[in-house]
């Protein structure tokens, strides 16, 4: 099933961890059913030294995937999470609309 969520939308995470928090996706992986949310699900890397290749090392904090389904697209005129429908618009267009309000998003 084709994703309906893009890369640059905001999103609220509905399940896990971080429930209730909110992020801009980075990267969508389709295939997956993936996506990259900026400040969410952080996981602590432990890197070693390694002065060849310049590395300091050190604790570095990186974004891991998390699941499609425990997100939502976070509409700002409802003010909550919402489902994103697809209308066609009259000149054939396929434009992604906001459940609640109909407001379109692209």
């Amino acid at each position: 099933m084709k994703p309906r969520l893009k890369k640059g939308d905001f999103v609220i995470v509905i399940a896990g961890r971080d429930k209730g928090k909110m992020g801009k996706i980075l990267r969508v992986f389709p295939r997956r059913q993936r996506v990259l949310v900026e400040k969410v699900n952080l996981h602590i890397k432990h890197e070693r030294p390694n002065p060849q290749q310049g590395v300091q090392g050190g604790r570095t904090e990186q974004e891991l995937p998390i699941h499609i389904s425990n997100v939502m697209y976070y509409c700002t005129n409802c003010e909550k999470g919402v489902r994103i429908k697809v209308r066609i618009t009259a000149d054939g267009r396929k434009v992604r609309v906001c459940g609640s309000c109909g407001k379109e998003l692209d």
